[in-house]
């Protein structure tokens, strides 16, 4: 691995730098974002019972709203549960942009990493042409330095496809994970505003 990384000059710390951050935010994401521990499936029946047998205290709040994210947008429903329809969806959608941006977070550079990796291989390619013509001179071409010219380029435009292809894939995976995590949040939130105000009724 060593040899790999001396054939390919310096440009390729540049893409190992990158290669360890994608990996360790990959790694971060797929322990966050697991739906069993974002959305718990019994919390929505587990409020509806607590709202039905009037046990509404700021303590069942708070401890809800440390619970989850799916219970982060429900304590801000019973916070505003005698309040008007409108009012009540409004906290919930201000409350769900919050989770919303937790559940986003690091994503970004997680796409910028898979954006950039190839680019990175491109210089290091570059940097390594560079060095491909500066092999030759008026005696002749230079073999070693040739043949290190080469690996430079070759090296380094592997490396960064093999970076941006998995940095990708797994950047589109999880931004449909949040997509769905949140169209589920806001489904379950609408249900608990139907349950409030169908009692009223």
């Amino acid at each position: 691995m060593l040899a790999i990384l001396q054939a390919a000059g310096w440009p390729i710390w540049l893409l190992l730098i990158a290669s360890i951050v994608a990996l360790a935010l990959i790694i971060e994401r797929l322990i966050y974002l697991r739906r069993a521990k974002l959305l718990p499936p019994p919390l929505l029946d587990q409020v509806i019972q607590v709202y039905r047998s009037n046990k509404v205290t700021p303590d069942v709040i708070n401890k809800l709203e440390a619970n989850s994210p799916l219970g982060t947008v429900l304590a801000a429903a019973l916070r505003n549960v005698n309040a008007p329809r409108e009012l009540m969806k409004e906290s919930i959608e201000e409350a769900g942009r919050g989770v919303a941006h937790n559940l986003e977070r690091f994503l970004n550079t997680l796409g910028t990493i898979a954006s950039l990796a190839p680019l990175m291989g491109l210089f290091g390619t570059v940097v390594g042409m560079i060095e491909i013509f500066g092999a030759q001179n008026a005696t002749g071409t230079n073999p070693a330095q040739l043949a290190h010219g080469i690996s430079v380029a070759l090296y380094n435009t592997g490396f960064g496809l093999i970076i941006a292809m998995p940095a990708l894939a797994f950047y589109r995976h999880f931004r449909g994970l949040v997509d769905s995590f949140i169209v589920d949040m806001e489904s379950q939130a609408v249900k608990f505003v139907d349950v409030v105000h169908g009692a009223r009724k």
